[in-house]
């Protein structure tokens, strides 16, 4: 029987006393110092605590409490035999030792000496996330060239914790970190009062993608939906020289394609305001040209003059251009319809309404806004009321209302002398409508009739601010992360910069990292454990028979996961040791909050070798359901075995694991996946492993969440499974870094 506990020793020499822990068992008596030192008085010998009088007695209490539950777990995980007090002494000293160092008062260096002199790369992370992003790019590092982080933003405030506690806390970055929607009105202006007018060169980031994931329903008018226009408002007004879209697959296809094409020429449309000149003098040329669409020209002229307005001009420029085809519209009514039909008559009015409700575009803006957050806030979907919302927010669209507009001059069927008048007000609302890449296709037939094809592309390349090719799948395991995860990335170049298309792979399909390369040395959690110190794993005991099989999986290899026999790490031991490269060498030691509060109170933090390493607690049926299926290896294939024996399950799906190849897509649901050689769920840290996380990396905060809370909190599982694979991220910023000048 083990016995913990606590006692003062003698005073120092400012009357404090230190607190001491002693273990008693059998033969074996052990006495070390906790590192705390506290006053006579406020300590509560009979119940073991700091008493409440010690202003920091909540955080000394969590630390003992902790320490007597790490020795009395490791005094029952090795056997009596193994005790020894250096052991014992060594086992505790480290935690002790490890809190003491990020405790201790010093300035955290971010960069050793030998990164004087090189050339710092600057980036942003938007909808950051855990960092996966952000973790990638510190990594990479190419001839001089490095990467200095900026800043990260996020909706949730556990994204906002990981990220302070790893940049800010634990490497000593002064990265900043905007919590705020992105569609909020004052979001840019945020952004660049914590940027501090400071060049960013690349833009990184992941736009929530639910709405068209292929993994769920597809819904129309999510609030995610629209968050791409507010990401490529960002990028027009910080002008990056690179910046990275990171989508899921089905974005390819949604809609026919349609939405990537959409993507493709709003990023096309993004235009250098100080070559804009030169398409305006174009225009007006063109203009002077033509004698008989005129009015179309003019058109074009002030729809092009929106590109370059701010927020303030656009709105009134907006209602000028509208008001100019209304003019065109009265002038015409008299000659379609009489005086009491024009007051009457429902398609007139419909067109003149509709002129009323595109002028005030900026208001159902807001309603829309509204109405899809209220629709989100509600979960209005699969039910009778979605129909309907979903009714409303289409009318309001601008295509919609123009849509509205045409059904009705199509319906007064006016004479074929004003037709022609009609065509240019529906061309016109078209070309109002209109992306910046639709207007220049919607003008080449004036500039074929000119000649004037070569001038117009020459203006063109001078105006359009960034160069893209097609969007490319990119397929995490050809960048030594051992899984299968696929998604698609648009990687947009300013005019100055070499067009990046692709990121090579790092790995052949031979070379790739196994589920048994990333997961092997984590294998010593049984149900319901939660371990914070590393435990040597015993191969031979535990496969006996399959030892030199399992053992030539493991494969010594350079950062990216390319076989390196000489120098190499096994992907775990990289995984332990960290892939920043040692520029981060005062780094403080991983650390655990739950909550800001206990972040800014460093004495609060949890400091140990190892965490987010604990397995949820499933009952006996759970335990005998998963091993049916882990021993079968499919959940299909073990269903008429489960039904034989009473323990079918509702589930929709679980992924066993195959040690000797990659997982599929880790998601944010840690019980959709069986170990593959424990019948239980995956912890947190394994769960970042397969992301190709470091160990150092920490995830913050609660670890689950359930029912309706999923909407709006963001714990560890749901951090890990949405994060971008840091290797992944490595590659792409290594071959900006190759190719930026």
């Amino acid at each position: 029987m083990i016995n913990v506990k606590f006692y003062l020793d003698k005073a120092d020499k400012s009357k404090k006393f230190p607190i001491h822990l002693v273990i008693r068992q059998k033969d074996v008596q052990v006495k070390v110092a906790t590192g705390e030192k506290i006053l006579k008085k406020d300590w509560d010998n009979k119940n073991q605590v700091v008493k409440e009088t010690e202003y920091t007695y909540k955080s000394i209490n969590k630390f003992l409490s902790f320490l007597q539950q790490e020795v009395e777990k490791y005094f029952d995980a090795v056997p009596h035999s193994q005790f020894t007090d250096k052991k014992v002494k060594e086992k505790i000293l480290s935690l002790v030792n490890s809190r003491k160092v990020n405790t201790d008062i010093k300035m955290v260096c971010e960069n050793p000496a030998e990164y004087e002199g090189k050339t710092k790369t600057t980036f942003v992370d938007l909808f950051a996330g855990a960092g996966g992003f952000s973790e990638g790019f510190l990594q990479a590092e190419h001839g001089n060239r490095y990467y200095d982080f900026l800043l990260g933003s996020d909706i949730n405030e556990n994204c906002e914790l990981t990220h302070l506690a790893r940049y800010n806390y634990q490497l000593g970055m002064d990265a900043e970190f905007l919590r705020q929607d992105i569609t909020e009105p004052d979001f840019l202006d945020n952004l660049l009062k914590k940027l501090k007018s400071q060049q960013v060169d690349v833009v990184c980031g992941g736009p929530p993608c639910q709405s068209f994931s292929l993994a769920g329903k597809r819904k129309k008018f999510d609030k995610k939906d629209d968050l791409f226009a507010h990401y490529l408002n960002v990028i027009r007004v910080l002008r990056p020289k690179y910046f990275v879209m990171e989508n899921v697959k089905g974005i390819l296809t949604k809609e026919g394609g349609k939405i990537k094409e959409m993507i493709l020429q709003e990023i096309k449309s993004i235009v250098d305001l100080k070559e804009f000149h030169q398409l305006i003098y174009f225009l007006a040329k063109l203009r002077k040209a033509e004698k008989e669409k005129t009015f179309t020209l003019d058109c074009y002229n002030l729809r092009m003059q929106f590109e370059s307005a701010n927020e303030k001009e656009l709105e009134k420029l907006r209602e000028s251009y509208i008001q100019i085809v209304e003019n065109k519209f009265r002038l015409l009514t008299p000659k379609i319809a009489d005086y009491k039909t024009s007051k009457t008559d429902i398609n007139i009015n419909t067109v003149r309404h509709g002129f009323n409700l595109l002028k005030r575009s900026k208001e159902l803006s807001y309603v829309r806004k509204k109405v899809i957050l209220e629709k989100a806030h509600s979960d209005l979907d699969n039910d009778f009321f979605a129909e309907k919302f979903d009714s409303f927010l289409t009318s309001i669209e601008s295509d919609s209302i123009i849509e509205q507009i045409h059904e009705a001059f199509n319906n007064l069927k006016p004479a074929k002398a004003f037709q022609n008048e009609i065509a240019e007000i529906i061309s016109a609302l078209e070309i109002y409508n209109n992306s910046f890449e639709e207007c220049i296709q919607g003008l080449q037939p004036y500039v074929k009739a000119l000649k004037a094809e070569t001038e117009f592309e020459e203006i063109l390349s001078h105006i359009r601010l960034y160069n893209i090719d097609q969007p490319f799948v990119a397929l995490a395991s050809n960048y030594g992360v051992p899984q299968n995860r696929e998604r698609v990335l648009f990687i947009g170049c300013r005019k100055d910069q070499k067009l990046v298309k692709a990121v090579p792979p790092t790995v052949t399909e031979k070379e790739k990292v196994t589920v048994f390369e990333a997961l092997h040395d984590l294998d010593f959690v049984g149900n319901d454990e939660e371990k914070f110190d590393y435990e040597k794993i015993n191969l031979k005991a535990k496969y006996n028979g399959s030892t030199e099989k399992m053992e030539a999986l493991l494969k010594k290899r350079a950062i990216d996961g390319k076989p390196e026999d000489k120098k190499g790490l096994t992907y775990a031991e990289w995984s332990k040791k960290g892939r920043l490269n040692g520029r981060f060498i005062n780094a403080k030691n991983p650390f655990y909050v739950r909550n800001f509060e206990e972040l800014e109170n460093t004495l609060s933090h949890i400091v140990a070798p190892l965490h987010n390493h604990k397995t949820s607690k499933q009952n006996d049926d759970v335990v005998k359901r998963l091993d049916v299926i882990l021993s079968t290896g499919d959940y299909d294939l073990a269903k008429k075995e489960l039904k034989k024996i009473g323990l079918n399950s509702e589930k929709r799906n679980y992924n066993v694991l195959k040690p000797n190849s990659q997982s599929s897509t880790i998601m944010t649901i840690a019980d959709d996946y069986i170990h593959y050689s424990n019948p239980r769920a995956l912890t947190v840290r394994e769960m970042a492993r397969l992301q190709s996380f470091d160990d150092s990396f920490v995830f913050q905060g609660k670890r689950s969440t359930g029912g309706n809370k999923r909407k709006f909190e963001v714990p560890q599982f749901t951090l890990v499974g949405n994060a971008v694979p840091p290797l992944m991220a490595r590659a792409v910023a290594l071959e900006i870094l190759k190719n930026i000048k």
